[in-house]
């Protein structure tokens, strides 16, 4: 009994040894390399950090625009947390903050701003982030022509956009340089930037007569900036550039007769405060009526490029509802995914049912006495009807004070097989 026990417990020793020399065998084999130190280890195994995004933006440079920004907005430099990566600005440009004209910059909008912040800003934003929040969402690129200087609103409605397109017939212009300026030239730009402001900021957009005398001089470049501030930005460059006859942006020197054939446009680098990613907004000088586009036509080629942008209009003067406006409105029609206007934009009759899915915002009671030629029956019954329509609570446009309105267009997915949609769908009934 002994002997059988013996060779069972030999058995199974040999088997369980045949069975671990089977399972090594089969598995993958493992190149030994020599053993590294505790702190190579660790090394190893820690991620690299991302790149800095802001890393090849001059941050010296960066803090004086950003400074330049701020004080014609009316607002402190001496807020190291305002500054690019908290760089310190050039000490005359600090000095400008001291002078009897800057702090009345500051006592205007101190109190202009907190109301247009109470009444317009803060309900278009709070209806932006629930009406627009998919769109923002994408970071989408915004196209916004006959815009003028307006980036307060179009950075208020699609704070999330990488790219913003700005187009108006006003001038670049320049920018103040404070360090270069006497008692009297710093006066006079300060009070520029707020004169220039009158309108927008009680009615909700520029005026076109008052741009044609506010912004002939000084061109768009200070207001642009002071809205970049106001709403939070830190500028982290400026460049002037062009679109060339491809329709491609270029550098520009406006001192260089070549470089004056292009369309001129400036390009502002900036991001939000405490936030690392960089977005862009150009501001380009043409006209865009159809003998305007006959003599550029490159900037139709510069459209045609865009991805696929969300077209903004307010306030545009209905100049899209003359013949001569067809190109452009032809234009934004077939390039845009989106479209955001209020009545002065593109004639609702022109939006093809077909293609474009249509939300109605606010109240559309008909025109101002100076567009009275432009009323649009059509859009009157839809919103008699209250089919799609919801409610807004502030003025935009020309109708602030009553009437306000603002018609969201989501262009339709194209149908890929057209004739294999007509096949399966059911014939209509006969009368």
């Amino acid at each position: 009994m002994k002997l059988n026990q013996s060779i069972y417990v030999i058995a199974a020793a040999l088997t369980a040894a045949v069975f671990l020399q089977s399972c090594n065998d089969a598995a993958p084999k493992v190149e030994e390399k020599p053993s590294s130190s505790v702190a190579e280890t660790s090394t190893s195994a820690t991620p690299e950090p991302p790149p800095d995004p802001l890393a090849a933006f001059d941050m010296q440079r960066a803090a004086k625009l950003t400074a330049t920004a701020r004080l014609l907005a009316g607002m402190s430099v001496a807020d190291a947390s305002a500054m690019p990566k908290s760089t310190a600005p050039p000490e005359k440009i600090s000095a400008v903050e001291k002078t009897a004209s800057w702090k009345a910059q500051n006592s205007f909008f101190e109190n202009s701003w907190k109301q247009l912040e109470a009444e317009q800003l803060a309900p278009v934003t709070k209806w932006s982030g629930t009406e627009l929040q998919t769109i923002n969402a994408s970071n989408p690129q915004v196209f916004y022509p006959f815009s003028g200087p307006d980036f307060l609103y179009v950075y208020s409605l699609f704070p999330d956009a990488r790219e913003y397109v700005m187009v108006g017939l006003e001038p670049v212009g320049t920018l103040p340089d404070f360090e270069q300026l006497d008692s009297a030239q710093i006066n006079q730009q300060l009070a520029n930037a707020k004169d220039s402001l009158y309108a927008i900021l009680k009615f909700s957009f520029f005026r076109t007569n008052d741009m044609a005398v506010d912004l002939n001089k000084q061109g768009v470049l200070p207001v642009l900036l002071l809205f970049a501030a106001r709403t939070n930005n830190q500028i982290l460059d400026l460049q002037y550039v062009g679109i060339d006859k491809q329709g491609t942006i270029q550098m520009r020197d406006p001192s260089k007769e070549a470089d004056k054939a292009m369309i001129p446009g400036v390009k502002i680098s900036f991001v939000p405060q405490g936030k690392s990613n960089p977005r862009t907004a150009y501001y380009f000088s043409t006209d865009l009526s159809d003998s305007g586009l006959e003599k550029t036509p490159e900037f139709l080629e510069f459209v045609k490029k865009m991805d696929k942008p969300v077209t903004y209009l307010k306030a545009a003067s209905y100049l899209m509802h003359y013949s001569y406006f067809g190109k452009i409105r032809d234009g934004i029609l077939a390039q845009s995914s989106h479209v955001l206007q209020d009545d002065s934009g593109i004639p609702y009759r022109n939006f093809d049912k077909s293609k474009w899915e249509m939300n109605f915002y606010g109240n559309y009671m008909g025109t101002i006495p100076l567009f009275a030629d432009f009323y649009q029956p059509d859009l009157r019954e839809v919103y008699k009807s209250g089919t799609n329509v919801k409610k807004i609570d502030f003025g935009i446009g020309y109708k602030y004070d009553e009437g306000s309105h603002l018609m969201l267009m989501n262009a339709k997915a194209p149908v890929e097989n057209p004739q294999a949609e007509a096949t399966t769908s059911p014939a209509p009934a006969t009368p």
